[in-house]
């Protein structure tokens, strides 16, 4: 009657482990969609200005500057 752990464990393992899959393509897809839409980045600069921080740090890292940066007004 020895209980093991091992199921509980590869349960819980398989669940982080798919949300990390989903976290990763779900930022790919916002980083694509900020990268190919300035409508989406200015949306971004209302809503989520933190997010947008992000996004222009991680292209200041990765070398690629194309984008402008949107001017804040006021």
């Amino acid at each position: 009657m020895a209980c093991t752990v091992e199921p509980l464990a590869k349960k819980i393992f398989k669940g982080i482990l798919v949300a990390e899959v989903m976290g990763i393509f779900g930022a790919y897809f916002l980083f694509n969609k900020m990268n190919t839409s300035q409508d989406s980045r200015q949306t971004m600069s209302k809503k989520f200005p933190f997010i947008l921080e992000v996004y222009y740090k991680s292209l200041e890292h990765s070398g690629m500057y194309r984008i402008s940066k949107i001017k804040k007004s006021g």
